[in-house]
């Protein structure tokens, strides 16, 4: 596998997202986290999701990759953050793609397209874009979910 002449995010394949995996629903509070100053707001809950029915909107296409970089931290993307990517979404230009050309890895970027060309841009001013000239053969996939584990510093003590 060649390896890119610049740094960027590359995505690298979890494999496929399970197909009619078990409904597990997580409550979900009634009230919206605020990202301001906490609000003594009502303390209940007003509904439960399934996460995998949330993300996962078309099993047999969707696939899991993981990011590894930081390119697109401009979008909220960190590096070992999972992405969610359906093949049967149709990107468009100004979407978060996955993009895999010439023997390359996958690679995550905001598709730009054109009339002779196309544009992988990071979402990173660090990071150059990535032009892809006619005749290159390109697959692009749409992001259509991004997921991230919150990881502590100290130990992880589950509450009884």
């Amino acid at each position: 596998m060649q390896s890119l002449p610049y740094p960027t995010t590359l995505a690298l394949a979890l494999g496929p997202a399970m197909i009619d995996g078990p409904v597990q629903f997580v409550p979900m509070a009634a009230v919206r986290a605020r990202l301001g100053f906490p609000s003594p707001a009502d303390d209940f809950m007003d509904e439960a999701i399934d996460l995998h029915r949330l993300l996962v909107r078309n099993p047999a296409a969707t696939f899991l990759y993981r990011a590894d970089g930081w390119s697109m931290s401009g979008v909220g993307i960190s590096d070992g953050d999972i992405l969610v990517v359906d093949r049967s979404v149709t990107p468009l230009a100004g979407d978060l793609v996955i993009a895999i050309w010439d023997g390359n890895q996958p690679t995550c970027k905001v598709l730009q397209l054109f009339e002779s060309h196309m544009e992988l841009h990071s979402a990173n001013p660090d990071f150059p874009p990535i032009v892809l000239e006619q005749p290159t053969e390109v697959e692009v996939f749409a992001v259509v979910g991004v997921v991230r584990q919150m990881k502590r510093r100290g130990p992880y003590v589950r509450a009884r």
